[in-house]
């Protein structure tokens, strides 16, 4: 699978709430970074993060894009089961098949 593969594959057991496969796409020393985590390990990531799909009407992945350095970058929308609608950005790390690094970068509504 290509890097971009990979990203799309943990976005789609993120909303299906497939942790049993994504478990096998994050590296053991995985961290994220967001402004409501600062580089936060592998376990917190999927007791804190991960189950938040559950709280969202509807989740667009607009954007995979592969960079020259080996990183990606996706960009989506969402909605929350409140109506609020928002659009991130995040910058992704690979290696070997997995996700080591997730930098996520908060939008606003998206426009």
């Amino acid at each position: 699978m290509t890097h971009t593969d990979v990203v799309r594959a943990c976005f789609t057991c993120y909303i299906t709430q497939d942790r049993e496969t994504a478990e096998k796409l994050y590296a053991e020393d995985f961290t994220l970074t967001s402004p409501q985590d600062d580089h936060i390990d592998r376990t917190a990531f999927f007791e804190r993060c991960f189950p938040t799909a559950a709280a969202l009407r509807s989740h667009e992945l607009l954007e995979v894009v592969p960079t020259e350095s080996g990183e990606v970058i996706a960009l989506y929308e969402y909605e929350k089961l409140s109506g609020e609608r928002h659009r991130n950005a995040e910058v992704i790390t690979l290696r070997d098949g997995q996700l080591t690094e997730v930098q996520v970068f908060f939008g606003g509504p998206p426009r």
